[in-house]
């Protein structure tokens, strides 16, 4: 019954009294100076590209930190994690989800929550091409997402390279986060991913006009709508509702074989009920689900210090 009930996380700061101020503060003023990567363009098998960008010191250990929605290696969380474990000798691979590295990919498809296929991509390259002797998984958001679902797919099959896996902030159930951004209370988280999404969309219809309905896309106010048309219909589901229920990792991590840690505050506003698997890691020996109460949405900062308490916990859990 691996549920950590008493979490570790009391130093936050004061003035953060909120899981929105949690939230927005560290996404829009935390910077991380030092880290300095090194950037792999790899092809994918459907003949597009993904951006990899390295941080290295010379380890046979490997993190790969797996971005959130609208996120790139240029966030935050991405280079603190990659500074952080770089201090204790192991090397980062952040890599950017397809048309999240600064360049729109090739190809008619963009991402999701459920785009295990290019972490698959990422990882072959990995094994293909280097010789680390340890690799951990670290998800943020919706990467974290993709980690879970990623590992609950590979069950037995998975790379016994792949040691343990954690993610923060994680919507293990992609149905009821999704429900959040159709409240009043989130609807600045709604309007900041839908401008940032529908913008990527348009370019995407300039590449494929017959794909996408402009015109629509122009309309568009809420996520079911843009779910439906546009990300729903360029990844093969029927509408949102299918996308959500599809692509859900929950569905995939009763199968996970290595422990991996869940970090998800439960003043998150970007999750609810079903994104906190109480019941799964109460029956699982691999899941170990820790539930501070604050935190916010990839917040968690510390008082005074660098890297956030989510951070720190990922490298006392994985290494």
């Amino acid at each position: 019954m691996p549920i950590i009930q008493d979490s570790s996380y009391s130093n936050y700061p004061k003035w953060l009294f909120n899981g929105h101020l949690e939230t927005i503060v560290p996404s829009i003023f935390r910077k991380i100076e030092g880290v300095n990567y090194s950037r792999e363009r790899i092809s994918t098998p459907d003949q597009d590209f993904l951006d990899l960008d390295w941080s290295r010191v010379g380890s046979d250990s490997l993190l790969v930190i797996s971005h959130g929605l609208e996120g790139s290696s240029e966030r935050h969380y991405a280079k603190a994690l990659a500074k952080l474990f770089n201090q204790h000798g192991i090397d980062a691979l952040a890599w950017n989800n397809r048309s999240c590295s600064g360049e729109m990919n090739r190809g008619p498809i963009l991402y999701h929550h459920g785009a295990t296929y290019d972490l698959e991509t990422v990882l072959q390259q990995v094994e293909n091409k280097h010789t680390y002797q340890s690799i951990f998984l670290v998800g943020i958001s919706m990467g974290g997402a993709q980690t879970l679902k990623y590992l609950g797919e590979k069950g037995l099959e998975l790379n016994s390279k792949i040691k343990k896996a954690a993610v923060y902030s994680t919507p293990c159930n992609l149905p009821d986060s999704a429900a959040t951004l159709r409240w009043k209370k989130n609807s600045f988280y709604k309007k900041r991913f839908l401008e940032k999404l529908k913008a990527k969309m348009k370019v995407k219809g300039q590449q494929y006009p017959d794909l996408v309905d402009v015109e629509l896309l122009e309309r568009v106010k809420d996520f079911d709508t843009f779910d439906t048309h546009f990300t729903a219909k360029l990844h093969g589901f029927k509408d949102a509702n299918d996308f959500y229920q599809g692509v859900s990792a929950d569905r995939h991590m009763p199968n996970i074989q290595i422990p991996t840690l869940i970090i998800n505050a439960l003043n998150d506003p970007l999750l609810y009920d079903r994104c906190f698997p109480i019941k799964l890691a109460e029956k699982s020996s691999n899941i170990f689900l820790e539930m501070p109460k604050r935190g916010g949405h990839t917040g968690f900062q510390v008082k005074g210090e660098e890297f956030t308490w989510a951070e720190m916990r990922f490298l006392d859990f994985l290494i």
